[in-house]
């Protein structure tokens, strides 16, 4: 083998003998069926330690790891978060059981809620009236129940009826902008200052206790708070850029609230419908303590409490009963809602991770 070099300007060859053989070329590129069978080893590594480039293979099964590793859906999400508060839980349990009470409760007993037993005045629990009977002979549990269904029936009407206008009122002011900003906002402030408790009672008192009205005025009254505050929520909302694109791009105002403006607060309204069922209890609950809500024979949960509290010293169990009714739809929803909030909001780490 010889050797040639440039060596001052000179071309110069130097004989290597035969004690320098030529180098074997072990590279991949001089060996295509090597380089074949290593990328397929690789490939394999690859796989069995990276689950996820499985998932790249259209005839993998379904139930290889890769598709435990899809991301997660929002629904999923939220529920494992919720599920992480052991509150939140325990109040979803007690609703539940209040509500199968509410709905099953009638047909569990043998006498009606306006049905009296004229043999059982003011008698205490026993194997025949559970929670015992009044001062007329009515069953206090067929009375709880129809009371507990009728305060759940108003609670969820109001909550609802208020979550939604109070949605539209404030996205819509915050859309607009201007003078119907104004103009909304001056409405919303006048009802926020006049007394409405005082004009519920008033509206409500000569209706003889009929609690459709009762609802009607608990809606048209209980949506203005909330309604400000989405208002100022949904002021940021209204300069995105999908907002304003939509609104270029000729867009009804009504489909922008509906569709860009509104899911955009949906945990706030979902926390705020939660809340609604608890405040709206407490309101139907002390107008009907007053005598200014749904009134006999008709019969809530402010009624019971109402009669009981007469009864308190010859009969307690005519005001523990309903008492605790109403303390455990009270609590169980305010727990609920506390693991709403948890679940619905990213920066909160009561929630725990995904």
């Amino acid at each position: 083998m010889h050797k040639r070099y440039r060596n001052n300007g000179n071309d110069e060859t130097e004989n290597l003998g035969g004690t320098v053989g030529p180098t074997a070329d072990m590279t991949i590129a001089s060996q295509p069926f090597a380089q074949s069978s290593t990328v397929a080893e690789a490939q394999a590594d690859g796989e069995e330690h990276h689950p996820r480039l499985r998932g790249l293979d259209p005839d993998l099964p379904t139930g290889t790891p890769a598709a435990t590793n899809r991301p997660m859906g929002k629904a999923r999400l939220y529920s494992r978060r919720f599920l992480r508060n052991r509150m939140a839980v325990i109040g979803l349990v007690i609703f539940t059981g209040l509500i199968l009470l509410a709905v099953i409760g009638p047909f569990t007993t043998a006498w009606a809620y306006d049905d009296p037993d004229f043999l059982a005045l003011s008698t205490p629990p026993d194997a025949e009236h559970w929670f015992g009977t009044n001062s007329s002979g009515n069953d206090l549990y067929a009375m709880t129940v129809h009371g507990l269904g009728r305060s759940l029936t108003i609670a969820l009407l109001v909550s609802i009826g208020t979550t939604v206008i109070s949605a539209f009122v404030g996205t819509s002011a915050a859309l607009f902008g201007g003078n119907a900003e104004k103009a909304i906002l001056g409405l919303i402030h006048f009802l926020l200052v006049i007394p409405s408790f005082l004009i519920i009672a008033l509206l409500v008192a000569g209706s003889g206790g009929d609690w459709k009205l009762l609802t009607v005025v608990l809606i048209a009254f209980g949506w203005t708070y909330f309604a400000r505050v989405i208002w100022s929520m949904a002021l940021s909302l209204r300069e995105r850029e999908y907002v304003r694109a939509a609104r270029y791009m000729g867009v009804s105002p009504l489909r922008i609230i509906i569709r860009h403006m509104i899911p955009n607060i949906g945990s706030l309204l979902i926390i705020n419908l939660t809340l609604g069922v608890v405040s709206t209890v407490m309101s139907e609950t002390g107008l009907s303590f007053l005598g200014l809500g749904v009134k006999i024979p008709d019969v809530s949960l402010g009624t019971l409490l109402s009669t009981g509290a007469n009864a308190l010293e010859s009969s307690p169990w005519e005001f523990y009963f309903p008492a605790a009714v109403l303390t455990m739809l009270t609590v169980s929803m305010a727990f609920i809602a506390d693991g709403l909030r948890d679940a619905l909001d990213p920066n909160s780490a009561a929630g725990g991770t995904a």
